[in-house]
């Protein structure tokens, strides 16, 4: 008998005494599990080189879990019909993916939770090349997450080794033992995944959930449909397991970067890729017995890229590395999204990377950040350039397909960019509250932002309880003015209040105060010209 904590991945091998001259793709084996409530799971078991396999399994249910082996060559008995028993014990740390359990949408449909209904704070990174030996294992690779578990980062966004910005098979690509796929795309490279193995399972033992990206889109054309199909039943089978995000694809209706299609041609392939994408994305779904959440990247609205957006169970957007011109494009994408149909949890996967074309500093991440959480967002992924493509000082990433590079700062300066320290204090600051439970309520300060003007205040909190107000650098002479009101208090109400600085964390102390009989409150003059959070807490709450 073999024991494993709750929410503990255990692994164990299959070995055929039958010899088959394509293992890969003449067999398939999963593993039949039966929990002590009787529930069953069908876990897809993985190849893993030369006549073997291996099947990973974790589960939140205590007690006694049967197991037996299921073979697509039921003629071979060291594969087919192998019966075995685990022991789930309870587990009492303080990792939260191993105390409350795997991701899954919350019940009001606006945000992630854990199996034990914790509420699940996506603060994202974006590790797009994050398993390529560029990223040394271990060196690297634990220095990076080290430092972003000291930030309070919850998720890291990375991509199964079928990348953006390069041909198939470039040698930037490789990690330790190769690329993924044979260079026919005929078979997978198990010992590829064995040291992408290290990396997913050593990010989860120090608190950080995977959102795995299969594949970059253009790679359903480079690829083919029947060799992704495989490459997700074999991620399914190597991380399912653990508590992660499935991304089908990175902007999967995005053509190559230097492709020769004319703009009709453009139009038709984009909607056979649209219908091919929403058939891969049910293929996934029906793989992964544990329902782990999926979502897709686009290159605006993640919806889009499927032709039923209820076959996804969270919302990602792009919204645009341009800079200042990306600011109310991005509340805009986020407010549209929210509006629209079949509700979801939703957020933005990727906007102005942190030093991206030498601007975006960490005054934009922090306005990003601080509109999206308080304009309902389940979260918000940040991102550094240099970081996304694992620039190294020896090695610059170098040339995009289309012949000109992102830049060339490498990615251990670039992870201590200003930016990312910031919008971790921020999620400090909200996970003080009920920040799942939080509503937008623009009209709480005057003025306040909108579709015109999304560089004003924004508001959101708990009415009763707490009110953040967000006050980004380009409004903060309304308060300087005295010109800047909170409304719609109630009148006679004592309050606590302090200006946060979303830069340091620290915190200005404004004492108690109490709305006119109005319901109204002048917002005292800021410490320092830039911008701020300030927070009203209900001192009887």
């Amino acid at each position: 008998m073999k024991y494993v904590q709750q929410n503990h991945v255990t692994q164990w091998f299959y070995t055929s005494g039958k010899s088959y001259d394509d293992p890969f793709n003449e067999v398939e084996l999963s593993v039949l599990f039966r929990d002590a409530d009787g529930e069953e799971k069908r876990v897809p078991a993985f190849w893993a080189g030369e006549q073997t396999w291996g099947v990973r399994y974790a589960s939140p249910n205590l007690g006694t879990h049967h197991h037996r082996s299921i073979c697509s060559d039921v003629s071979n008995d060291a594969l087919h019909g192998q019966e075995g028993i685990l022991e789930v014990t309870p587990y009492e740390g303080v990792n939260p993916l191993f105390r409350h359990g795997k991701l899954r949408v919350a019940a009001d449909r606006r945000h992630l939770e854990h199996h034990d209904g914790t509420p699940f704070f996506w603060l994202g990174d974006t590790w797009w090349m994050g398993l390529c030996q560029r990223l040394k294992w271990p060196g690297g690779f634990r220095e990076l997450t080290a430092d972003r578990v000291a930030k309070g980062f919850s998720l890291v966004q990375i991509v199964a080794g079928l990348y953006p910005d390069m041909e198939p098979f470039d040698e930037r690509g490789a990690n330790e033992a190769g690329f993924p796929w044979e260079p026919d795309f005929s078979r997978i490279n198990p010992a590829y995944f064995d040291m992408a193995d290290l990396r997913i399972a050593y990010m989860v033992q120090n608190g950080l959930a995977p959102c795995v990206v299969g594949c970059w889109g253009y790679f359903l054309d480079f690829a083919g449909d029947d060799v992704l199909r495989k490459n997700w039943r074999n991620l399914v089978a190597r991380w399912g397991a653990y508590p992660i995000v499935w991304c089908v694809a990175g902007e999967a209706l995005m053509l190559y970067y230097v492709g020769d299609q004319g703009p009709d041609d453009a139009e038709q392939h984009i909607e056979a890729l649209r219908s091919r994408w929403s058939d891969l994305t049910r293929a996934l779904r029906s793989f992964d017995p544990y329902h782990n959440p999926i979502t897709i990247h686009p290159t605006r609205y993640g919806r889009d890229q499927v032709d039923d957006p209820a076959i996804l169970d969270l919302e990602m957007l792009q919204t645009g590395h341009n800079g200042y011109l990306s600011l109310a494009d991005t509340v805009d994408f986020l407010e549209e999204s929210l509006a629209r149909e079949p509700t979801m949890p939703v957020f933005v996967s990727e906007v102005n990377y942190e030093g991206i074309m030498e601007s975006s500093r960490e005054e934009m991440q922090r306005f990003l950040f601080w509109t999206c959480l308080l304009s309902g967002a389940c979260g918000h992924t940040y991102g550094a350039n240099g970081l996304w493509q694992v620039n190294t000082r020896e090695q610059p990433y170098g040339k995009s397909p289309h012949g000109t590079s992102w830049g060339d700062r490498p990615w251990d300066e670039a992870y201590q960019l200003p930016g990312s320290g910031q919008i971790g204090l921020g999620k400090q600051l909200l996970e003080r509250y009920p920040w799942w439970r939080f509503e937008i309520h623009a009209e709480w300060v005057e003025p306040h932002q909108a579709a015109e003007n999304r560089h004003a205040p924004y508001a959101a909190g708990i009415p009763g309880e707490v009110r953040v107000i967000f006050i980004p650098a380009l409004a903060i002479w309304s308060a300087w003015k005295g010109d800047m009101v909170l409304k719609e208090l109630d009148a006679g109400t004592t309050y606590h209040a302090f200006y946060f600085d979303p830069r340091t964390g620290t915190e200005y102390g404004m004492g108690t105060i109490t709305a006119d009989e109005e319901g109204g409150y002048t917002v005292p003059k800021p410490p320092i010209f830039q911008d701020w959070v300030f927070v009203l807490e209900d001192a009887i709450a």
